[in-house]
């Protein structure tokens, strides 16, 4: 009985499968013009902020920059420590104990650096 039902079952999906692949009507794709079609995404990208800080560690490797930066009003962060991701050149021009103004954009837990400059 068992196995009589798995069958009939399975006959029932297999055979109502090919009905729902069937095109929806009037959405032939085939006669739509593809060529020049762009499309358009609203990609917003997290607004820069600003703060002043500490270099604490570089990770030339793993292309991360540790400072201790004081508080960022813009998002409501308090002063703290953390990493931020930074290109090679950035990395280059600063060393630990450097007191410097950066420009960077925080999306979610990721932080990366757009500007930095050690001051004195």
């Amino acid at each position: 009985m068992k196995k009589t039902l798995i069958a009939v079952t399975s006959a029932m999906v297999s055979l109502s499968l090919p009905v729902l692949a069937e095109d929806m009507p009037g959405m032939k794709m085939n006669d739509m013009p593809m060529e020049g079609m762009q499309m358009k995404q609203d990609v917003k990208q997290a607004p820069i902020a600003k703060a002043e800080g500490t270099v604490k560690a570089i990770d030339t490797k793993k292309s991360i920059i540790t400072l201790a930066h004081g508080a960022v009003p813009v998002l409501q962060w308090p002063a703290m420590t953390m990493g931020f991701s930074a290109t090679a050149k950035q990395l280059a021009e600063l060393k630990v104990g450097d007191r410097v103004e950066f420009e960077f954009r925080a999306e979610g837990m990721n932080a990366s650096i757009v500007s930095i400059k050690a001051v004195q």
